[in-house]
């Protein structure tokens, strides 16, 4: 499976964004798709993360309620709408699948796939 990762860009604080994941090749074998973030000299963090099994989402706990996952079936495409952004949130987003079913979301080693990365900038 191959994935894009589209949507980055300047922002000011309060404002919103919304990132895509294109994924291509063997999409069916997909379980699992998430959002993963990093900034310099941090390791990379689980964002959330959308299940194809009964189409449920799944959110860092400091993410909730501001960031929403969704996916289009049709496009092969997962969203990830941030909204009341923060300059915290400036990062480097990347998508992520995974063909395992996974107790924890946020294992990184588990996930197959990975997108390049798209950057997102928030200014205060």
């Amino acid at each position: 499976v191959q994935l894009q990762a589209y949507g980055g860009g300047l922002v000011q604080a309060g404002g919103s964004l919304r990132l895509s994941c294109v994924a291509s090749g063997r999409t069916f074998s997909v379980v699992t798709v998430a959002w993963f973030r990093q900034t310099p000299g941090k390791e990379r963090e689980f964002v959330a993360a959308f299940t194809r099994s009964g189409g449920s989402a799944h959110y860092s706990d400091s993410m909730k309620g501001r960031f929403t996952i969704s996916r289009d079936n049709a496009k092969n495409t997962v969203y990830l709408q941030m909204d009341s952004l923060k300059p915290e949130d400036t990062a480097v987003y990347y998508c992520a699948a995974t063909t395992y079913f996974l107790r924890n979301y946020d294992t990184q080693n588990l996930y197959n796939s990975w997108g390049q990365g798209t950057q997102v900038t928030v200014s205060s």
